[in-house]
């Protein structure tokens, strides 16, 4: 029963999302750490093209294994890259990190973290109240 409910399309597109959304919040905030750091450049994560072409194509999305054991997934892998952000203004110590950009895009990344999370709740929620009404 529970892996039918957890098997939903639409959970696995929502992990897929906060996973995303939380590599870009990590190369956020490597970005913010290294402002100072000569020569660093600022770094982003994509996931939103990976998103779309996952949601497009109807593809499956590849279970993560931490171990060599465990059993692999014959479904296409996906991973997001980290890339180095496009734009932005090189100083003379050849770092590009803008701090108002990168605190805009935290803001940005939080929100829509938080309202994956939170369309995930109300779905569970739903699913919760159809259990108990019967």
């Amino acid at each position: 029963m529970t892996d039918s409910l957890f098997s939903d399309y639409s959970y696995s597109i929502a992990k897929l999302a906060l996973d995303g959304l939380s590599q870009r919040q990590m190369a956020i905030s490597n970005n913010i750490a290294n402002v100072d750091t000569p020569g660093y450049h600022a770094q982003t994560v994509d996931f939103k093209s990976i998103l779309k072409r996952v949601t497009n194509q109807n593809e499956k999305i590849a279970m993560n294994t931490t171990c060599p054991l465990h059993l692999t997934s014959t479904t296409n892998s996906l991973r997001f890259m980290q890339t180095d952000r496009p734009g932005g203004t090189e100083r003379a110590d050849g770092n590009d990190v803008d701090i108002d950009v990168e605190l805009t895009d935290m803001s940005e990344t939080g929100i829509e973290y938080q309202a994956v999370s939170q369309a995930v709740s109300l779905k569970l929620l739903l699913l919760k109240a159809i259990a108990q009404s019967r």
